[in-house]
């Protein structure tokens, strides 16, 4: 890999972000636009929204990076991009990281944008400074990346990349322990919450809204959200094609 490459790569990608308006509104409004519309669904009930918006601010960064990111790099492969590009010097580490590296300066925006409005103008509680509640949903957008420019690797189209959303991470969604606590599941689906990351993600939230402390319950959550982030990123250079057929 090489660190010129690596950045010349991640100034394309924001380069052409740019000039998408659609998508960085996707990216730095809807998340914004649902936590307003959560918070006013419960409107009479702020202790429910403290409760939820929490883990919410994680998952809608995730959610939208994973959409943006698979699209995009499925887009590389079948425009004939990606093909030429690696008939350069620049490897497959050096795409994906600068992929992450441009999409991660997109999450700290995001994210940081996301949080302000919901800790201040939305009354978000959650008991730990914003800094570390920045971080995690950082994390978190970038784990959403990274599983994005992973599984697109397996689409032959758009279509087929955005069926990715209800295959992986629907699942994730039902088994986190939003909706209920997982130590009331059954244990295969446990077993199951256990291995997915979204779940570690909920969890950190969720310690965010109790203390203010790292814990560690927080550093382990931490841990593994950023660690399979980088898992998922060495699986996409393992499995990342030319072209899509």
């Amino acid at each position: 890999m090489s660190t010129r490459v690596t950045l010349a790569t991640a100034r394309r990608v924001l380069s052409q972000l740019r000039r998408d308006h659609r998508t960085v509104a996707l990216l730095l409004l809807v998340p914004v636009l649902l936590l307003t519309l959560l918070r006013y669904v419960y409107d009479d009930k702020p202790l429910v929204f403290d409760t939820v918006g929490g883990p919410l601010l994680a998952l809608f960064p995730f959610i939208t990076m994973f959409l943006v990111t698979s699209v995009a790099m499925l887009r590389e492969r079948t425009s004939g991009t990606l093909e030429r590009l690696l008939t350069t010097p620049l490897g497959k580490g050096d795409l994906l990281v600068g992929y992450a590296v441009a999409f991660g300066a997109v999450a700290v925006v995001q994210t940081t944008i996301a949080s302000a409005v919901a800790l201040g103008l939305l009354g978000l509680d959650l008991t730990a400074g914003p800094g570390l509640v920045v971080l995690l949903a950082v994390l978190d957008a970038l784990l959403g990346m990274a599983l994005g420019l992973f599984l697109s690797a397996f689409a032959r189209s758009e279509f087929q990349a955005v069926q990715f959303l209800p295959a992986v991470v629907l699942p994730q969604l039902l088994l986190c322990g939003l909706f209920a606590a997982r130590t009331t599941m059954a244990a295969p689906l446990r077993w199951a919450s256990d291995v997915f990351p979204l779940t570690y993600a909920v969890d950190g939230m969720q310690e965010l809204a109790r203390t203010s402390s790292v814990t560690g319950d927080l550093a382990r959550d931490l841990l593994v959200v950023a660690g399979a982030s980088v898992l998922a990123l060495c699986l996409g250079a393992a499995t990342l094609q030319r072209r899509t057929a």
